[in-house]
């Protein structure tokens, strides 16, 4: 394949923000779904209409916003620079922290779908036993979601690994620190570099065809669905 240092140093940032990213939501996502779970119907429909919002909104709207808050005068930048002085914006931190929110709903959904398949009268009987609610969870319902767990983090890591929009107004197009394998296929366009275009986009081909194959084992087949 015609590909260079700076090709493979996209992919392997491309495989690094989506790993990272994948697993800091799994992190964060599984107390957030959770609590869904076992809020009342009308605050959990709120909650999801919040956190699907990056299904629907343009991802160059999404970037905009998100270069805002991570700016020198947003919110999160400031408070950013303060605690490490360095910027946000442009950054692999702030490239990860974009991610996070842009693939958040694929990392809340599948787990809050499968906290719900679990009987409330199953969850009531272990507390009349005697078990605390993180005895419940780690020791119950935990083994129970691993199917959702891993659908969870596999769509995170293939959602991430499409970035664009939000990758290119967030973090730029800095190679070796920014540059991911989409912003690096439409630089190849640009300057008229097609084999190497091609060759980056085989790649991800493969790897979205793995990606897939992967999900539709996983999920139950009488609900073929991806979310």
């Amino acid at each position: 394949m015609q590909l260079n240092d700076l090709d493979y140093a996209a992919i392997q940032l491309t495989l690094l923000l989506a790993t990272v990213t994948s697993l800091l939501l799994i992190t964060l996502g599984s107390p957030l779904a959770w609590t869904l779970s076992r809020a009342h119907p009308k605050v959990r429909s709120l909650g999801l209409v919040i956190i699907s919002l990056p299904l629907v909104l343009p991802p160059t709207v999404l970037g905009f916003y998100l270069l805002q808050a991570f700016g020198p005068d947003g919110l999160i930048g400031e408070l950013w620079y303060r605690l490490s002085e360095r910027a946000l914006n442009f950054s692999f931190s702030g490239l990860v922290l974009g991610s996070m929110v842009y693939s958040l709903p694929f990392a809340v959904i599948p787990l809050l779908q499968g906290f719900q398949q679990i009987p409330n009268q199953t969850l009531e009987q272990a507390a009349m036993l005697g078990a605390s609610e993180r005895k419940v969870f780690y020791t119950l319902v935990l083994p129970t979601c691993i199917p959702a767990y891993l659908l969870s983090t596999i769509l995170c890591f293939a959602h991430t690994l499409g970035e664009f929009g939000v990758a290119l107004m967030v973090g730029g197009n800095i190679p070796g620190s920014t540059q991911v394998v989409s912003i690096r296929i439409f630089e190849h366009v640009e300057t008229l570099n097609l084999p190497a275009a091609h060759h980056l986009s085989i790649i991800m081909c493969l790897v979205s065809l793995a990606v897939i194959s992967i999900t539709m084992a996983i999920q139950p087949k009488k609900n073929p669905q991806l979310i």
